[in-house]
């Protein structure tokens, strides 16, 4: 295990979504993929935030002005079996207003590693800041991803 890097055991199949996309093409982008959320990247593939469900169902069910949320998202948390149901993510449909994108409700602030980070690294930054799943990178582009399920591979392997 001390050798293992986060390249060793990511998931390679990124699914990631453009800062352009509008809300019902990532409502749909994320049912059809059976994910709670994705990397967002720029035009020249560049990781620019993260976005989900959560998002999604905050935006069009909470006022704008005047709430904070926590800063630490659910994306990395959370399924879409274990959140919401099959009737909220059908009501997922936007026809009444002027078209909002994935850059207008994404989460700018995300947490990477490196490619070449062990796996202890890794680890320590999904304890030290509670999440479940963190986004591998290389020259700013996501590379990979990996979850406490993949952590939980690597104990099982010792």
């Amino acid at each position: 295990m001390e050798n293992l890097t986060a390249k060793d055991i990511m998931n390679k199949d990124v699914l990631a979504v453009n800062s352009e996309l509008s809300i019902q093409g990532l409502a749909d982008f994320l049912f059809q993929n059976a994910i709670s959320g994705a990397p967002v990247i720029s035009n020249d593939g560049k990781l620019i935030g993260a976005v989900s469900i959560t998002d999604i169902l905050r935006r069009e069910t909470v006022p704008e002005k005047g709430v904070q949320f926590n800063p630490r998202r659910d994306y990395y948390v959370h399924t879409t079996d274990d959140r919401f149901s099959h009737q909220d993510i059908d009501a997922l449909h936007f026809t009444d207003e002027a078209p909002a994108t994935v850059g207008d409700i994404m989460t700018s602030r995300m947490l990477v590693v490196g490619e070449n980070d062990t796996v202890q690294q890794v680890a320590d930054t999904m304890i030290r800041n509670r999440i479940h799943r963190v986004f591998v990178t290389r020259d700013e582009k996501p590379i990979g991803i990996i979850s406490t399920a993949d952590m939980l591979k690597v104990i099982r392997d010792m």
